[in-house]
């Protein structure tokens, strides 16, 4: 019998020749989801926080919806917009919100779905999707997770045959490929810029950064404003409280802290979310659920009580620190024995 490891290196020459699994059953057809106007239904109306980001975007909406008037001068739109952030803030919704404002095609894809085990599935992939993006420009083909394709080349003692590496040539070459008034925007989002190789970065690829920073107290504000339309609020309910109880949130984390408070009300049977379900969904968010199970003697609570007041008097004797809202010795989460 033939070995497997001669099986296999023939199998993979043989694949190699096929250029990249073209045909190889479907493997090198892009996993893409294609979104239209009507099925991401998101504008900027719907983010909020983020406004500089926005302001920033407006430009590729205005391009996208009337090209000839940039064309008209000689401009060129920039080929590839790159969100910066951290997880959480934002950075797809924001991508979908460009194409909902434009009405146009939204393609969207996770960078980890190029990279295969098999030779050229990857390279091949790319090529499909550029050629069906093309095909219904304009539109914004969105790569999530960028850095998971595009990681600096040549770091290991196999870089040179690296599948990942193929494929992010392949990007490379795709991107050179198409003018860039040609309709088709590509937007990619990371939270590791500085992994990236530098051949990404350079004019002419993405040469458009737009950074989203976590969001201040107003950013906050704002962003419950967008969360609680969908919900039904007690009288009591200070958003700008909640804002100033949530410092580090982003807008996932504040979108979770609504839904946990709606089902913390719903199981309750309350007809509206008051306060205390927003203290609970925060407290939860941050710390975990309480561990009712936890029995702790007299002594641990008076060793774990003078542990968190230590914490917030020297939180309220900092100038820049955020002001103390709750100090607990109740024990919470994995490790949390109070907070």
């Amino acid at each position: 019998r033939l070995p497997l490891a001669a099986f296999v290196f023939v199998w993979t020459m043989l694949l190699r020749k096929r250029g990249g699994l073209q045909d190889f059953g479907g493997m090198g057809k892009s996993r893409a989801r294609v979104y239209v106007q009507q099925e991401t239904g998101i504008t900027f109306d719907d983010i909020a926080g983020i406004d500089e980001a926005k302001a920033e975007l407006q430009q590729i909406v205005a391009f996208l919806r009337n090209p000839e008037r940039y064309q008209r001068l000689g401009g060129k739109i920039p080929k590839g917009v790159l969100v910066v952030g951290a997880p959480g803030t934002g950075k797809t919704l924001l991508a979908r919100a460009v194409a909902g404002e434009a009405a146009v095609p939204f393609f969207s894809i996770s960078g980890s779905a190029f990279v295969e085990m098999f030779v050229g599935v990857g390279a091949a992939r790319v090529r499909d999707l550029f050629e069906q993006a093309q095909q219904k420009a304009p539109c914004i083909v969105f790569v999530d997770e960028l850095d998971a394709l595009g990681k600096v080349r040549g770091v290991g003692p196999m870089s040179g045959n690296d599948e990942r590496e193929q494929t992010l040539n392949q990007l490379l070459v795709e991107m050179d490929g198409f003018q860039a008034n040609s309709g088709v925007i590509i937007m990619a989002a990371t939270n590791r810029p500085e992994i990236l190789d530098p051949a990404l970065l350079r004019p002419g690829r993405f040469d458009r950064h737009i950074a989203i920073d976590r969001p201040d107290l107003n950013g906050r504000r704002q962003i419950l404003d967008v969360h609680v339309k969908r919900v039904k609020l007690a009288a009591d309910v200070d958003l700008g409280e909640l804002a100033s109880r949530t410092p580090g949130f982003v807008g996932a984390d504040l979108a979770n802290v609504v839904n946990e408070a709606a089902l913390h009300a719903a199981e309750l049977g309350k007809t509206a979310i008051g306060m205390a379900d927003f203290d609970e969904a925060i407290d939860r968010a941050m710390t975990g659920m309480e561990r009712k199970s936890r029995v702790m003697n007299e002594q641990e609570k008076v060793t774990i009580a003078y542990h968190e007041a230590g914490h917030a008097l020297v939180a309220q004797s900092r100038a820049h620190c955020d002001p103390v809202k709750k100090v607990s010795i109740i024990p919470r989460g994995v490790a949390a024995l109070g907070y």
